[in-house]
């Protein structure tokens, strides 16, 4: 099967070889380096006035981004870490997003913002965050999450295609991951359904005649713990749970998971960002104002704490398959 990175890397060259407004800019992604995770291996060698290698300045790489999509090129930028992204905020926030506004509608900015995200890798507290919470619901700019359950190539391209900016959000350890194909290997138990077309919502079922007692709610790379913590759950503890699988963090959709919730009655979101003010602390929010009743929810996310370079140290700051498990559990206890 291919891998995340693969598809990732096989969208961008499709993107360019159909579409001659694409553009690829960044820091060392020419050929042979091919950028820091290899996503842009080959591009250079084919598109060489295509491919712009930059200075290290993130605010000037977005900026000149931005102008680019403003005069009808479709940009794509690579940000080598995603804990570099605060360094281009201005530019996303206060420029990209709010063009289209700002100029009444004159203008589209069609940019997509690709950047690793997350730990795990030992990288210490300047090179291992998941800062996407930070840029959750700013007007006009929309957040991406690839998986291993949906195609990374699919969303790359709807990506670019998309006539507003687009921040795209890559985990470091999915490159390497392979897709998995509904019906086989650890899917093969689980009933697989898709919702949203575009960006879509997958919610996965062990057996729908049987109900289940926990609904866990995740994105990108998360899905992996997930996943795996739904088979211990079933299989060690006899918990059937409905796994419910964003690849847009904003704007928000909630339906597919308002349906998993009826069904079940408990909720628990899983994120790799910092636990206050999180992706999961807006999910509970809207779920609270939304009436349903009962329902019992609870946050898995990192410790509010910087990233440390240690394994064991990261292991007891980030969020793991144990304390997946052992949330899961004490919910489905009722346990505080």
């Amino acid at each position: 099967m291919p891998t995340v990175l693969d598809r990732l890397n096989s969208a961008l060259h499709r993107a360019m070889e159909s579409d001659e407004r694409v553009y690829i800019l960044g820091e060392d992604i020419l050929d042979p380096y091919g950028g820091a995770f290899k996503v842009t291996r080959g591009l250079s060698s084919k598109f060489p006035e295509r491919v712009l290698t930059t200075p290290i300045s993130e605010a000037a790489i977005v900026g000149i981004a931005s102008g680019m999509a403003l005069r009808g090129l479709r940009p794509v930028v690579e940000i080598m870490f995603g804990d570099f992204l605060t360094l281009a905020a201005d530019q996303i926030v206060n420029h990209a997003a709010k063009f289209h506004w700002l100029y009444n509608n004159a203008v589209r900015v069609p940019v997509v913002i690709r950047t690793p995200m997350g730990g795990r890798r030992g990288y210490g507290p300047t090179h291992s965050q998941s800062l996407e919470k930070m840029f959750l619901g700013v007007p006009g700019l929309r957040i991406v999450a690839p998986n291993t359950l949906g195609d990374p190539a699919d969303l790359l391209l709807a990506s670019i295609h998309d006539d507003d900016p687009v921040l795209f959000i890559e985990h470091k350890l999915l490159y390497i991951c392979s897709l998995l194909e509904a019906g086989k290997g650890d899917l093969m138990d689980m009933q697989v359904e898709h919702f949203g077309g575009t960006w879509p919502i997958s919610v996965l079922r062990f057996m729908p005649q049987v109900r289940s007692a926990l609904t866990l709610a995740c994105y990108g790379y998360n899905f992996e713990l997930v996943r795996r913590a739904a088979l211990e759950l079933l299989y060690e503890h006899e918990v059937f749970c409905e796994i419910v699988l964003f690849s847009q963090l904003s704007p928000f959709e909630l339906d597919p998971l308002l349906e998993s919730l009826k069904r079940t009655g408990r909720l628990l979101t899983v994120e790799e960002g910092g636990l206050t003010l999180g992706w999961g602390a807006e999910i509970l929010a809207r779920l609270a104002e939304s009436g349903i009743q009962p329902l019992t929810m609870r946050r898995l996310a990192a410790r509010d704490l910087p990233i440390a370079n240690s394994r064991p140290l990261e292991d007891a700051i980030l969020p793991t398959q144990a304390a997946l498990t052992r949330a899961a559990l004490s919910l489905c206890h009722g346990e505080k």
